[in-house]
């Protein structure tokens, strides 16, 4: 299993951003990751910034952390191109009724995110089976 660093993830976004951003040849991750990057202009400065790489993005700043946010969208990615937890697809296709791909991203997030933190809160395994109800019960919701 690959578990990189934050620093390793930090330096994966920034580099592919640069390279970008200098028109170099880009390996298929990177472009899913730039692809997403683009879709994500508020966080254009965090990426180009040297020591944004560095910054630790609390709550109490009241700033988003680009890299865990950027991170979490290639993770749903990936959840959905294998249907992994199974009924992901159907999920998000229920997301897909109200809103567009990138905003059910955004709810299938949220979800993740809550049903982690409940996980490791609690020291118990991943709950697929909450985080899919999550995100069905905001499918319901326009």
């Amino acid at each position: 299993m690959f578990n990189p660093s934050r620093e390793q993830v930090r330096a994966f976004f920034t580099e592919a951003w640069l390279k970008h951003k200098t028109a170099k040849v880009l390996t298929p991750l990177e472009t899913m990751a730039v692809d997403l990057m683009e879709l994500h202009p508020e966080y254009h400065a965090d990426l180009e910034r040297p020591d944004a790489a560095e910054a630790d993005f609390s709550v109490e700043q009241g700033k988003t952390n680009p890299f865990l946010h950027l991170s979490m969208h290639l993770a749903i990615n990936e959840q959905l191109s294998i249907d992994q937890p199974p009924g992901i697809k159907a999920a998000f296709q229920g997301l897909l009724a109200t809103r567009d791909a990138h905003e059910a991203a955004h709810v299938i997030m949220e979800a993740l995110g809550e049903t982690v933190w409940e996980s490791q809160r609690l020291g118990t395994p991943l709950d697929t089976d909450k985080y899919l109800e999550l995100i069905r019960r905001h499918a319901t919701r326009a």
